[in-house]
């Protein structure tokens, strides 16, 4: 996997929301603590005198959002950058609110204001602009390919005329029409709403091939199946919110440029072993 992510600057400040919508949800008891108010953002203060930041988060993606349920917990990288937030609104990392969000209910939670922020591996895209603040990318990954072991395909070309599993409302879909159209192939899709439901499609052979970004696919990696050595249109992770919450945006793009110009980052990928 590759990352990469905009310019660096320097300033770590403090903190940020979260979005999400639908799903399992486990917020803290209690107000906001630490920090100095007067310093923060009229709509960061908000989400300190609120108590919570509200974030809408996957709970199906291992190593980025996922909600472990021997633990009762939500775990993974974008879950460490939320708390990483929280902290620095709150002086607590635990006063995060997490909800779980898929491709298809995460722009509206944001828009009728269920949540404050969404990270959940929400790929920028110059149209989504339109709709929703983005930070700076966090990480980078690119659109790769599931198929069973005994499928006989061996790559993208092979998938000519085949069913493609993808996930509502994500990208994915329109990335590899183009890619199909520049190649001179045709597939077709299958759209589900989780990944999950997609892995199943797949073990019964109702589709192909599962495609969604790589960094995703390796969590549904099994013995099973394999990963085609093909990989498309990189995918940039980006923290989104409300696009009228722009003092918010700055707020969180801020953080996360501190945060790579400290390593702390960094050091979050090694721990979720994405480098």
């Amino acid at each position: 996997m590759k990352r990469r992510w905009g310019a660096t600057v320097a300033a770590l400040l403090c903190a940020a929301v979260l979005a999400g919508c639908g799903g399992r949800s486990s917020a803290p008891a209690g107000g906001g603590a630490g920090g100095g108010a007067s310093d923060l953002p009229a709509q960061v203060q908000k989400i300190r005198d609120a108590g919570v930041l509200r974030v809408g988060v996957k709970e199906d993606v291992p190593k980025f959002g996922y909600f472990d349920p021997a633990k009762n917990a939500h775990e993974g990288l974008e879950i460490d950058l939320a708390r990483r937030i929280a902290k620095e609104i709150f002086g607590d990392e635990s006063k995060v609110q997490f909800t779980g969000v898929n491709a298809k209910t995460r722009g509206p939670a944001l828009d009728n204001g269920e949540i404050d922020l969404v990270i959940a591996t929400f790929t920028i895209t110059e149209e989504r602009k339109k709709s929703w603040n983005f930070s700076d990318p966090y990480f980078t990954d690119y659109v790769g390919f599931l198929v069973l072991a005994d499928s006989g395909i061996q790559s993208w070309k092979d998938l000519d005329g085949k069913v493609i599993g993808v996930a509502q409302s994500a990208s994915t879909r329109a990335a590899l029409t183009e890619q199909a159209e520049k190649d001179g192939i045709k597939v077709e899709f299958m759209e589900f709403a989780t990944y999950p439901e997609i892995k199943a499609a797949l073990d019964s052979r109702r589709i192909d091939a599962f495609s969604v970004d790589q960094s995703i696919l390796w969590g549904y990696k099994d013995d099973k199946n394999v990963m085609l050595p093909d990989k498309f249109a990189p995918q940039e992770y980006g923290i989104a919110t409300k696009l009228s919450n722009t003092e918010l945006a700055e707020f969180v793009n801020n953080i996360l440029r501190g945060m790579k110009e400290s390593g702390e980052l960094d050091q979050l990928y090694e721990k979720w072993g994405l480098k």
